[in-house]
């Protein structure tokens, strides 16, 4: 017997009724090592919002464990709960609680509603800014990015600690890096700004960076460095892979085994 469910299309007017297959689970890789540890920033009750790309790992990983009723879980286009589809499909809701209209979504964003955003980062600097729209040279816009992360009490940016040509070895309850990637993301200062470091400590706001191989957390002194995977050589995976000096508070706690076994 063929199931129906009902999905929220947001390039239709409404709902739609149709046969929804399940998504296939993921392989094993580092977004699943960096929504491990995203996730654990979750707490009871909390309204969350998702980005595109890496964060929607962690809404896959809330639908995964049952845990959708734990949490408010809502996406810029205006749904509320259900199961979020990820990678092409992101935007559309399995069966959502409710559904309101986009600008009301902002305006519950702008006034402060949002607990935490998993969103991504394309570049994180020593002030602890972070650039999604300008990369390479190339404009590609922050879409509501600045709406949502600058108005989130907590922001949880994630993503992988560099990109392009990286090579990453995991699954084994440790962590192997490769090859480096041929892009750094941690630099000396981000190509443009849309998310203020600065902005977020003056609103008393939390911002924390994860990626497959440490975690950064944002303090009025700047950005430190708190975590560090099981496996990695932090002077030559990660410090040395930095355009700038991280605080280093205290020696880094290692993230658990569990994130990084398949």
């Amino acid at each position: 017997m063929m199931t129906y469910d009902i999905v929220y299309d947001p390039t239709m007017s409404g709902e739609r009724r149709g046969p929804v297959p399940a998504e296939p689970p993921e392989p094993f890789s580092t977004r699943q090592v960096i929504a491990r540890r995203a996730a654990a920033e979750l707490r009871e009750g909390v309204l969350l919002n998702f980005g595109f790309g890496i964060p929607d790992a962690v809404a896959k990983l809330i639908a995964a464990r049952g845990e959708q009723a734990r949490y408010y879980q809502t996406i810029e286009h205006g749904t509320y709960g259900g199961n979020m589809l990820t990678g092409a499909l992101m935007g559309f809701v399995r069966n959502p609680s409710a559904m309101i209209d986009g600008p009301s979504q902002f305006d519950l964003y702008g006034g402060g509603g949002l607990d935490i955003a998993f969103l991504g980062f394309g570049e994180l600097d020593a002030a602890g800014n972070v650039n999604v729209s300008k990369l390479g040279g190339a404009t590609v816009g922050p879409g509501g990015f600045v709406d949502i992360a600058q108005n989130a009490k907590k922001v949880v940016f994630c993503g992988t600690f560099d990109t392009k040509g990286a090579q990453i070895e995991t699954g084994d309850g440790r962590l192997r890096v490769k090859r480096h990637g041929d892009v750094r993301k941690l630099v000396a200062a981000v190509e443009q700004i849309t998310f203020s470091g600065a902005e977020a400590l003056k609103r008393g706001h939390e911002a924390i960076c994860v990626t497959e191989r440490a975690v950064f957390r944002l303090t009025p002194s700047g950005v430190a460095l708190t975590e560090v995977a099981p496996g990695i050589d932090l002077r030559r995976d990660v410090l040395e892979r930095m355009a700038f000096a991280p605080l280093l508070p205290r020696e880094p706690e290692i993230m658990p085994a569990c994130y990084f076994t398949a």
